[in-house]
């Protein structure tokens, strides 16, 4: 990835990993994540799961850097993609975010047409002419799995789409950038059981391409679509901590550590 000039080292095969070391998430003086040592590897799906308030959604966007936007929020440590420091004031924030998407837990698609939504990007970051566009539109949406649902729908108001299909319509939008890394917090959570199942199916269909980064609250939605899950809970002073991280069958039939196995069988939490 190359970020504000910065050569991208990374090759082909590793682009799009991320990782943390020893990282510390401040909000002033309320430390919200506490020494988090983590590698998520590209093309794949890693689940971020844990009780609410421990810190997963912060977490999250230490990798697009949303934490930025809240007053009083520093960070501490290692953060990276493709083995580039992405903490420091010379990175370009606007191009970071273009190869790091973000989609929200409740579809937010602009007050625009479906097709005007997916070129959005495209037209602000560059110059493209109109058939550039109506490619961009219709390739954003095919990886979204949307196209046949509203093809001949495009100049149509976002507004008048299914919650279901507006939040993969959100997943196009930020395709339509050229992300390499796709953030999703909770993106099912505002959705009935089977929109739910279209946007997990359309995770492991875009695992082939992109790194995909979930979190989630749903035990089952993190084991059927992650390759790896990570688990996070709170220590007393409420800091997040990572408690352990590994594949995802390994996390959910044979965790090494009991708080994972009582989180999962819904002890607590």
């Amino acid at each position: 990835m190359t970020v504000d000039g910065i050569s991208d080292t990374g090759t082909t095969q590793d682009r799009g990993t991320l990782r943390t070391e020893k990282t510390n998430l401040y909000y002033g003086t309320f430390q919200a994540l506490k020494d988090i040592t983590l590698e998520i590897p590209p093309r794949a799906v890693t689940a971020i799961i844990g009780p609410s308030g421990c810190g997963k959604s912060s977490f999250l966007r230490l990798f697009n850097r949303m934490n930025d936007l809240i007053t009083g929020a520093r960070v501490e440590g290692v953060v990276e993609i493709d083995g580039l420091s992405i903490c420091g004031p010379e990175i370009d924030v606007v191009e970071l975010r273009k190869k790091v998407g973000m989609v929200f837990q409740r579809p937010n698609p602009f007050p625009m047409s479906v097709f005007e939504n997916v070129v959005f990007g495209p037209r602000r970051h560059g110059r493209f002419s109109r058939a550039e566009l109506d490619d961009i539109a219709e390739r954003s949406l095919r990886q979204a799995a949307l196209w046949d649902e509203v093809k001949d729908k495009l100049g149509q108001s976002a507004f008048a789409l299914s919650g279901g299909q507006q939040q993969r319509l959100c997943i196009a939008r930020v395709l339509a950038v050229g992300p390499e890394i796709i953030l999703m917090d909770e993106p099912c959570s505002a959705l009935d059981p089977m929109a739910t199942l279209k946007i997990e199916d359309l995770m492991r269909s875009l695992a082939k391409d992109y790194t995909i980064v979930i979190v989630t609250h749903n035990m089952q939605q993190a084991a059927r679509v992650s390759d790896i899950t990570a688990f996070l809970m709170m220590e007393a002073d409420r800091s997040g901590i990572l408690v352990e991280h590994g594949v995802t069958s390994q996390i959910f039939t044979n965790p090494e550590d009991k708080r994972t196995e009582d989180y999962i069988t819904g002890r607590f939490g």
